[in-house]
Protein backbone atom coordinates (compact mmCIF):
# COMPACT_ATOMS: atom_id res chain seq x y z
CA UNK A 1 0.00 0.00 0.00
CA UNK A 2 1.58 3.74 -0.84
CA UNK A 3 1.71 6.50 1.58
CA UNK A 4 -0.88 8.25 -0.04
CA UNK A 5 -3.48 5.08 0.72
CA UNK A 6 -1.59 4.70 4.00
CA UNK A 7 -2.66 8.46 4.94
CA UNK A 8 -6.60 8.31 3.23
CA UNK A 9 -6.97 5.11 5.05
CA UNK A 10 -5.66 6.76 8.76
CA UNK A 11 -7.95 9.76 7.85
CA UNK A 12 -10.69 8.08 7.21
CA UNK A 13 -11.18 6.33 10.67
CA UNK A 14 -9.41 10.29 12.27
CA UNK A 15 -13.15 11.54 10.62
CA UNK A 16 -15.53 9.17 12.01
CA UNK A 17 -14.34 9.26 15.46
CA UNK A 18 -14.07 12.85 15.10
CA UNK A 19 -17.27 12.30 13.76
CA UNK A 20 -18.85 10.58 16.13
CA UNK A 21 -17.05 12.42 19.41
CA UNK A 22 -18.95 16.11 17.92
CA UNK A 23 -22.12 14.24 17.53
CA UNK A 24 -22.45 12.84 20.87
CA UNK A 25 -23.31 15.02 23.82
CA UNK A 26 -21.52 12.45 26.83
CA UNK A 27 -18.31 12.28 25.03
CA UNK A 28 -18.52 16.31 25.75
CA UNK A 29 -19.54 15.62 29.06
CA UNK A 30 -16.92 12.98 29.32
CA UNK A 31 -14.01 15.31 27.82
CA UNK A 32 -14.72 18.36 29.89
CA UNK A 33 -16.63 17.46 33.81
CA UNK A 34 -14.57 14.11 34.95
CA UNK A 35 -11.21 16.00 34.49
CA UNK A 36 -12.29 19.39 36.23
CA UNK A 37 -13.69 17.71 38.76
CA UNK A 38 -10.77 15.40 39.14
CA UNK A 39 -8.25 18.73 39.10
CA UNK A 40 -10.23 20.60 41.54
CA UNK A 41 -10.89 17.83 43.86
CA UNK A 42 -7.43 16.67 44.15
CA UNK A 43 -6.19 20.61 44.68
CA UNK A 44 -8.99 21.16 47.25
CA UNK A 45 -7.53 18.42 48.95
CA UNK A 46 -4.30 19.73 48.86
CA UNK A 47 -5.32 23.01 50.06
CA UNK A 48 -7.43 21.16 53.10
CA UNK A 49 -4.28 19.48 54.02
CA UNK A 50 -2.24 22.71 53.53
CA UNK A 51 0.47 20.70 51.40
CA UNK A 52 3.74 22.58 50.14
CA UNK A 53 3.22 24.12 46.53
CA UNK A 54 5.90 21.29 45.10
CA UNK A 55 3.42 18.64 47.00
CA UNK A 56 0.54 20.49 45.45
CA UNK A 57 2.28 20.27 42.36
CA UNK A 58 3.54 16.46 42.41
CA UNK A 59 -0.36 15.18 42.71
CA UNK A 60 -1.94 17.79 39.91
CA UNK A 61 0.81 16.63 37.42
CA UNK A 62 -0.58 13.04 38.29
CA UNK A 63 -4.01 13.89 38.24
CA UNK A 64 -3.83 15.58 34.76
CA UNK A 65 -1.53 12.90 33.56
CA UNK A 66 -4.78 10.55 34.54
CA UNK A 67 -7.10 13.05 32.47
CA UNK A 68 -4.95 13.14 29.59
CA UNK A 69 -3.95 9.56 28.96
CA UNK A 70 -7.45 8.57 29.82
CA UNK A 71 -8.98 10.77 27.15
CA UNK A 72 -7.03 9.94 24.79
CA UNK A 73 -6.73 5.86 25.05
CA UNK A 74 -11.04 5.98 25.05
CA UNK A 75 -10.69 7.34 21.18
CA UNK A 76 -8.85 4.01 20.61
CA UNK A 77 -11.07 1.71 22.10
CA UNK A 78 -14.43 3.40 21.03
CA UNK A 79 -13.54 2.92 17.28
CA UNK A 80 -13.79 -0.94 18.13
CA UNK A 81 -16.66 -0.44 20.46
CA UNK A 82 -18.86 1.53 18.41
CA UNK A 83 -18.87 -1.15 15.86
CA UNK A 84 -19.17 -3.98 19.49
CA UNK A 85 -22.26 -1.48 20.42
CA UNK A 86 -23.41 -1.08 16.66
CA UNK A 87 -23.04 -4.97 15.76
CA UNK A 88 -20.78 -4.13 12.84
CA UNK A 89 -17.45 -5.12 13.53
CA UNK A 90 -17.30 -8.01 10.39
CA UNK A 91 -17.73 -4.93 8.01
CA UNK A 92 -14.64 -3.11 9.46
CA UNK A 93 -12.76 -5.78 8.99
CA UNK A 94 -13.84 -6.70 5.44
CA UNK A 95 -12.61 -3.61 4.48
CA UNK A 96 -8.89 -3.39 2.90
CA UNK A 97 -7.42 -1.97 5.91
CA UNK A 98 -4.97 -2.58 8.62
CA UNK A 99 -5.38 -2.28 12.26
CA UNK A 100 -2.60 -0.05 12.30
CA UNK A 101 -5.17 2.09 10.16
CA UNK A 102 -7.90 2.01 13.35
CA UNK A 103 -5.99 2.77 15.60
CA UNK A 104 -3.81 5.61 14.10
CA UNK A 105 -6.76 7.23 12.93
CA UNK A 106 -8.14 7.10 16.40
CA UNK A 107 -5.15 8.06 17.94
CA UNK A 108 -5.04 10.88 16.48
CA UNK A 109 -8.12 12.19 17.13
CA UNK A 110 -7.18 11.21 20.73
CA UNK A 111 -4.00 13.29 21.11
CA UNK A 112 -6.57 16.44 19.84
CA UNK A 113 -8.81 15.44 22.17
CA UNK A 114 -6.17 14.68 24.86
CA UNK A 115 -4.15 17.71 23.93
CA UNK A 116 -7.71 20.20 24.60
CA UNK A 117 -8.15 18.47 28.44
CA UNK A 118 -4.70 19.05 29.19
CA UNK A 119 -5.12 22.84 27.73
CA UNK A 120 -8.35 23.05 29.97
CA UNK A 121 -6.31 21.44 33.17
CA UNK A 122 -3.63 23.40 33.09
CA UNK A 123 -5.87 26.63 33.07
CA UNK A 124 -7.37 25.16 35.93
CA UNK A 125 -4.66 24.63 38.04
CA UNK A 126 -2.97 27.81 37.30
CA UNK A 127 -6.01 29.71 38.01
CA UNK A 128 -7.29 27.90 41.00
CA UNK A 129 -4.01 26.38 42.45
CA UNK A 130 -1.27 28.47 41.39
CA UNK A 131 0.17 25.52 39.35
CA UNK A 132 2.40 26.33 36.00
CA UNK A 133 2.55 23.13 33.77
CA UNK A 134 4.92 25.57 31.76
CA UNK A 135 7.50 26.33 34.27
CA UNK A 136 9.38 22.89 32.74
CA UNK A 137 9.65 24.65 29.22
CA UNK A 138 7.75 23.89 26.17
CA UNK A 139 10.00 21.22 24.80
CA UNK A 140 9.78 18.90 28.73
CA UNK A 141 6.11 19.59 28.43
CA UNK A 142 5.91 18.23 25.11
CA UNK A 143 8.06 15.24 25.45
CA UNK A 144 5.75 15.07 28.53
CA UNK A 145 2.30 14.73 26.97
CA UNK A 146 4.28 12.61 24.34
CA UNK A 147 4.84 10.05 26.79
CA UNK A 148 0.89 10.28 28.07
CA UNK A 149 -0.26 9.98 24.51
CA UNK A 150 1.97 6.93 23.68
CA UNK A 151 1.41 4.90 26.88
CA UNK A 152 -2.41 5.63 26.22
CA UNK A 153 -1.98 4.19 22.48
CA UNK A 154 -0.34 1.27 23.80
CA UNK A 155 -2.93 0.26 26.51
CA UNK A 156 -5.79 1.25 24.18
CA UNK A 157 -4.44 -1.40 21.41
CA UNK A 158 -4.52 -4.16 24.29
CA UNK A 159 -8.07 -3.37 25.40
CA UNK A 160 -9.18 -3.61 21.49
CA UNK A 161 -7.12 -7.02 21.80
CA UNK A 162 -8.93 -8.68 24.69
CA UNK A 163 -12.36 -7.35 22.90
CA UNK A 164 -11.43 -9.38 20.04
CA UNK A 165 -10.31 -12.47 22.57
CA UNK A 166 -13.36 -12.30 24.85
CA UNK A 167 -16.13 -10.42 22.99
CA UNK A 168 -18.19 -7.60 24.45
CA UNK A 169 -17.68 -8.94 28.15
CA UNK A 170 -13.97 -7.08 28.11
CA UNK A 171 -15.48 -3.69 26.95
CA UNK A 172 -14.87 -2.77 30.74
CA UNK A 173 -11.42 -3.05 29.97
CA UNK A 174 -11.69 0.13 28.33
CA UNK A 175 -12.07 2.10 32.03
CA UNK A 176 -10.24 -0.41 34.20
CA UNK A 177 -7.27 -1.47 32.20
CA UNK A 178 -6.20 2.65 32.48
CA UNK A 179 -6.91 3.25 36.07
CA UNK A 180 -5.32 0.09 37.03
CA UNK A 181 -1.55 1.51 34.53
CA UNK A 182 -1.56 4.75 35.84
CA UNK A 183 -1.91 3.74 39.68
CA UNK A 184 1.00 1.90 39.39
CA UNK A 185 2.78 4.23 37.53
CA UNK A 186 2.43 6.70 40.77
CA UNK A 187 0.69 9.30 39.26
CA UNK A 188 -0.13 10.76 43.27
CA UNK A 189 2.50 8.89 45.10
CA UNK A 190 6.64 8.30 44.56
CA UNK A 191 7.00 4.64 43.15
CA UNK A 192 9.23 4.09 45.77
CA UNK A 193 6.76 3.89 48.46
CA UNK A 194 5.74 0.27 46.56
CA UNK A 195 6.57 -2.89 47.92
CA UNK A 196 9.42 -4.38 45.87
CA UNK A 197 7.23 -6.53 43.39
CA UNK A 198 4.98 -4.17 42.60
CA UNK A 199 7.77 -1.26 42.00
CA UNK A 200 9.00 -3.71 39.95
CA UNK A 201 5.85 -3.64 37.36
CA UNK A 202 6.11 0.16 37.99
CA UNK A 203 9.06 0.28 36.71
CA UNK A 204 8.10 -1.51 33.63
CA UNK A 205 5.20 0.88 32.48
CA UNK A 206 6.80 4.19 30.14
CA UNK A 207 4.74 6.59 32.03
CA UNK A 208 6.49 5.76 35.26
CA UNK A 209 9.42 7.89 33.63
CA UNK A 210 7.84 10.59 31.83
CA UNK A 211 5.83 11.65 35.40
CA UNK A 212 9.52 11.10 37.14
CA UNK A 213 11.49 13.26 34.05
CA UNK A 214 8.45 16.01 34.14
CA UNK A 215 8.33 16.20 37.80
CA UNK A 216 12.14 16.97 37.90
CA UNK A 217 11.31 20.25 36.50
CA UNK A 218 9.57 20.87 39.75
CA UNK A 219 12.07 20.46 41.86
CA UNK A 220 11.86 16.28 43.03
CA UNK A 221 14.82 14.33 42.78
CA UNK A 222 14.25 11.94 39.68
CA UNK A 223 14.25 8.28 40.66
CA UNK A 224 15.47 6.89 37.43
CA UNK A 225 18.21 7.33 35.57
CA UNK A 226 17.89 8.55 31.80
CA UNK A 227 13.93 8.40 32.61
CA UNK A 228 13.05 9.99 28.80
CA UNK A 229 15.25 7.46 27.28
CA UNK A 230 14.02 4.25 29.16
CA UNK A 231 9.99 5.67 28.89
CA UNK A 232 10.21 6.42 25.13
CA UNK A 233 12.21 2.82 24.34
CA UNK A 234 9.25 0.91 26.67
CA UNK A 235 6.85 3.08 25.33
CA UNK A 236 7.40 2.51 21.58
CA UNK A 237 8.35 -1.13 22.39
CA UNK A 238 4.52 -1.66 23.81
CA UNK A 239 2.93 0.18 20.84
CA UNK A 240 4.62 -2.38 18.21
CA UNK A 241 3.79 -5.18 20.84
CA UNK A 242 0.09 -4.41 21.43
CA UNK A 243 -0.56 -4.11 17.67
CA UNK A 244 1.14 -7.34 16.97
CA UNK A 245 -1.15 -8.77 19.81
CA UNK A 246 -4.02 -6.75 18.16
CA UNK A 247 -3.44 -8.49 14.75
CA UNK A 248 -3.54 -11.87 16.03
CA UNK A 249 -6.59 -11.55 18.11
CA UNK A 250 -8.46 -10.45 14.93
CA UNK A 251 -7.17 -13.27 13.24
CA UNK A 252 -8.08 -15.80 15.92
CA UNK A 253 -11.86 -13.71 16.17
CA UNK A 254 -12.18 -15.04 12.58
CA UNK A 255 -11.77 -18.10 12.85
CA UNK A 256 -13.63 -18.69 16.14
CA UNK A 257 -16.46 -16.86 14.57
CA UNK A 258 -16.28 -14.34 17.43
CA UNK A 259 -16.15 -11.62 14.61
CA UNK A 260 -19.36 -12.91 13.45
CA UNK A 261 -20.99 -13.34 16.92
CA UNK A 262 -19.71 -9.64 17.51
CA UNK A 263 -21.86 -8.51 14.68
CA UNK A 264 -24.93 -10.24 15.19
Amino acid sequence: MSWRAELVAISAFARRNLQMASRNVFLVFELLFWPVVGVVGIGLMARFLQLSPEATSFILIGQIAFSTVSICQLDVAYAVLYDVWSKSVKHQFLAPIGVRHLTAGAWLVGILRALVVFTLLAALGWWAFGFDALHAGVVPLAVFLMGCCLTAWSVSVIVCTLIMLFGAKAETAAWASVNFVLTLAGIYYSVAVLPTPVAALAAAIPLTYFLDAYRAYHGFPPEFARPILVGSVLAVLYVVLSHWAFVAAVRSARRSGLLLKLSE
